[in-house]
C-alpha cells in the first residue's frame, strides 16, 4: 500500500525520533523557515522538551547550560545563513569545555549555493576549528538505505558528543521546499514508514572506560615511583565536573602522600560534606609571597582537571621545575607554561584509586610532615587575615561579596560564575564550606558572551536554587537571554556587580594610561539596568548595605521569576582591598 508523505517531514522525524531513543531530552530552537521540518519534528516528539529562543546566540548558550546541568547532549536547531554563525561563540565554549551539543543547521539545497540565493552561505563544516564531528546529511530521500544512514548519523552524533570525543557535533540539513506536512512530495510503501519509526540497534560502542588503558597504567607506575621517593608534592585540582568518588579518593591520596590540595574555586572540592582538611583555598595569596615560594619548592605536581583560574598559581608554576603530570578523562593539555611531562587520559577518580592501591601495597610512609605543615599553617594565617581584612570590609566591595553569598545561599544551590572578576574573586575568597554547592563556569574560552543564557539553562534543567554572579558588561552583553527567563518563568537569582565598565582592566598596566584607559578600556556605559530588568518581567533590587543584601538574597530565592540584585561598586576600591590582603599575607609568611 502506498502512503503520501512530505519527504522533509519524514526525514526530520526519523532523525529526531532516533535522538530521543538515544536519550536526548532537550532541544533549543530558534524560529526560521528553512528549519521548519526539524522544528516540527522536535515539537512533535513527546520525549524531548523544547525551548524557543529567538536570538540564536542566546539559544546556543541556553542549550549549553542545559547540557552542563544534565550532562546529556542537547540539540540546537536554527535556520540557514548567518543564523548558523550566531551559534559559534557557544560552540567554541562547548568545544573547549567538552560539553555535548548536537548542532542542527538547516541549509539551502546544493543547486542554490554560490548562486546569490537569499539567506545562503557556505555552511559546509562552518565550525571546523571547534567541532568534534561534522556531517552533511544530504537532501532527504525516502528510501530504506538513506533512512538507515540517517539513523546512523543520529547514533554517531550522540556517541561522539558524549563518549568518543565529548563535545559539540554539527549536522547540516539541506532541504528543498515544500517544508510543511500538508504538502506531499512522494508516495511511498508502508515498509518505509515502518522503518522510519523503528529504533536502530546501537552498533557503535557506547561503554565508558572504567579501567585505565595500558598507556595510562605506564604513567601511573612512573608517577608512583616518583611520589614514593619525593616528599614535596602538590595536588592541584582545576575546574571540572568531578563526581563524589573523586572528591573522596583525592582526599585519601593527599593524606597518604602528605601532599596539600590546591583546589580551584570552581573545582567543587571546597564545598560539600566530604573531608576537606587538606584542601588549601588561599593558595593564590600564599604563592604571591616570595618568602614562602623561595622556601617551598615542590618536586612533584599532580594536576587534575582544566586550566586553573589563579594568576598567582599560574606565575608560580611558570617558574617551577617540578615533575608535573596532568590527569583528565581525555588527556587534554591544560598547561599554558608547557612544562608538564604528560597529560594522562584517565578518569580522575580511577587515577587516584590506582595510585592509592600501589601506595598501600608497598606501605609508603612519610617520615616528615614539615612540607605539608607549611601549607596548612599558611592557610590558617591567610584565613585569619581574610576575616579581618575582607570579611569586615565596608559596603560595597566585590571581595566580601563572595563570603556573603556563600553564607546565605540555600543548600544544593547552583552557582554560575561569570568571567572577568567574578570567577577570580570567587577563587580568591571562597573558603571551605560544608554546604552542598555546585559551581559552574564558562572558562573554556573565558568570554563574557552568553553568561546569563548559560545560567538560565542551568537553572531550568537543574530545578534547584540557582544563582549567577556577573558583571555589568557580561550582563549587558546577554540581555537578550532574559527573554527565556520571562517566557519560561525561570527563578534565577542574579547578583549584578556594576562598576560601570571594564573593571578587570584595572589590574593591567594599561590602567596607568589616563583618558585612553578610561575611554577605550573601561568604556563606561552608565546604563540604568532596572528599566531593562523590569521590561523582561524581572524583580529588581538595588542593594544598599550588607544587611540589606543578605535579607534580599534570601527573599529572592522564594520568588517565582528571575531577580536581579545590583551592587554598584568602584573597581579601584576593590582592587585596593585585594592588594591589601595579598600584601598582608606576604608579610605574615616568613
Amino acid at each position: 500500500m502506498k502512503i503520501k508523505i512530505n519527504r522533509n517531514i519524514l526525514w526530520a522525524e526519523t532523525f529526531v525520533k532516533e535522538l530521543a531513543s538515544l536519550g536526548v531530552k532537550y532541544a533549543s530552537i530558534s524560529p526560521g523557515s528553512r528549519n521548519t521540518p526539524l522544528t516540527l519534528a522536535f515539537a512533535g516528539n513527546k520525549n524531548i522538551k523544547t525551548y524557543v529562543n529567538i536570538d540564536e546566540r542566546s539559544s546556543a548558550f541556553f542549550a549549553l547550560g542545559l547540557a552542563k546541568a544534565t550532562a546529556t547532549p542537547v540539540a540546537v536547531v536554527v535556520t540557514s545563513g548567518t543564523a548558523t554563525a550566531e551559534l559559534y561563540p557557544a560552540i567554541i565554549e562547548a568545544y573547549q569545555q567538552r560539553i555535548p551539543l548536537i548542532i542542527c543547521t538547516a541549509d539551502r539545497p546544493p543547486e542554490l549555493l554560490n548562486k546569490g540565493a537569499n539567506q545562503t552561505i557556505n555552511q559546509n563544516n562552518i565550525y571546523k576549528n571547534h567541532i568534534r564531528w561534522f556531517k552533511n546529511v544530504g537532501l532527504p530521500e525516502p528510501t530504506i538505505k538513506k533512512l538507515k544512514a540517517l539513523k546512523q548519523d543520529a547514533i554517531d552524533s550522540v556517541i561522539i558528543s558524549t563518549i568518543k570525543s565529548r563535545g559539540p557535533v554539527h549536522l547540516n540539513f539541506p532541504f528543498k521546499k515544500p517544508f510543511e506536512p500538508k504538502f506531499t512530495t512522494d508516495s511511498v510503501n508502508e515498509k518505509i514508514i515502518s522503518f522510519s519509526t523503528t529504533n536502530s540497534t546501537l552498533r557503535s560502542s557506547s561503554s565508558v572506560k572504567n579501567l585505565p588503558d595500558k598507556n595510562s597504567i605506564k604513567f601511573i607506575d612512573r608517577i608512583f615511583n616518583l611520589v614514593k621517593e619525593k616528599e614535596k608534592g602538590l595536588i592541584i585540582v582545576g575546574p571540572d565536573d568531578y563526581d563524589s568518588k573523586f572528591l573522596k579518593n583525592c582526599q585519601i591520596l593527599s593524606a597518604k602522600l602528605n601532599y596539600p590540595i590546591l583546589a580551584d574555586g570552581a573545582s567543587q572540592l571546597r564545598f560539600g560534606k566530604h573531608d576537606k582538611k587538606n584542601v588549601i583555598t588561599n593558595f593564590d595569596a600564599i604563592l604571591r609571597s616570595e618568602n614562602f615560594t623561595q622556601k617551598n619548592h615542590p618536586e612533584v605536581i599532580i594536576q587534575f582537571g582544566r586550566t586553573i583560574t589563579s594568576k598567582g598559581l599560574d606565575a608560580f608554576l611558570d617558574k617551577c621545575n617540578a615533575a608535573r603530570f596532568m590527569i583528565n578523562e581525555y588527556g587534554d593539555w591544560f598547561d599554558p607554561s608547557d612544562k608538564s611531562i604528560a597529560s594522562i587520559a584517565c578518569k580522575p577518580y580511577l587515577f587516584c584509586y590506582e595510585l592509592i592501591k600501589r601506595i598501600d601495597k608497598e606501605i609508603v610512609i612519610r617520615n616528615s610532615t614539615a612540607w605539608f605543615s607549611n601549607f596548612i599553617d599558611a592557610e590558617i594565617i591567610s584565613n585569619n587575615l581574610k576575616k579581618n581584612i575582607i570579611e569586615k570590609s565596608s559596603f560595597p566591595n566585590e571581595c566580601r561579596l563572595v563570603t556573603e553569598i556563600i553564607n546565605n545561599v540555600p543548600e544544593n544551590c547552583r552557582i554560575m560564575l561569570s568571567n572577568s572578576m567574578p570567577i577570580r574573586d570567587f577563587d580568591y575568597f571562597a573558603q571551605n564550606n560544608n554546604k552542598n554547592i555546585v559551581v559552574f563556569n564558562n572558562r573554556g574560552a573565558s568570554g563574557i558572551d552568553g553568561i546569563t543564557s548559560t545560567a538560565l539553562g542551568i537553572a531550568e534543567a537543574s530545578k534547584k536554587a540557582s544563582l549567577l554572579i556577573t558583571g555589568d558588561l557580561a550582563f549587558y552583553y546577554d540581555m537578550n537571554g532574559l527573554l527565556a527567563a520571562m517566557r519560561y518563568k525561570i527563578p534565577l537569582v542574579v547578583v549584578l556587580i556594576n562598576n560601570n565598565g571594564g573593571g578587570i582592566f584595572e589590574i593591567l598596566p594599561i590602567s596607568e594610561y589616563g583618558n585612553v584607559f578610561k575611554k577605550y578600556f573601561v568604556s563606561p556605559h552608565s546604563l540604568d539596568f532596572s528599566t531593562f530588568i523590569k521590561g523582561y518581567g524581572g524583580h529588581y533590587i538595588k542593594v544598599k548595605s550588607w544587611k540589606h543584601f543578605n535579607f534580599a538574597l534570601k527573599e529572592a530565592f522564594g520568588l517565582k521569576n528571575f531577580t536581579v540584585l545590583e551592587l554598584k561598586t568602584k573597581s579601584s576600591n576593590s582592587l585596593k582591598l585585594r592588594k591589601k590582603f595579598w600584601k598582608e599575607v606576604s608579610k605574615s609568611l616568613k
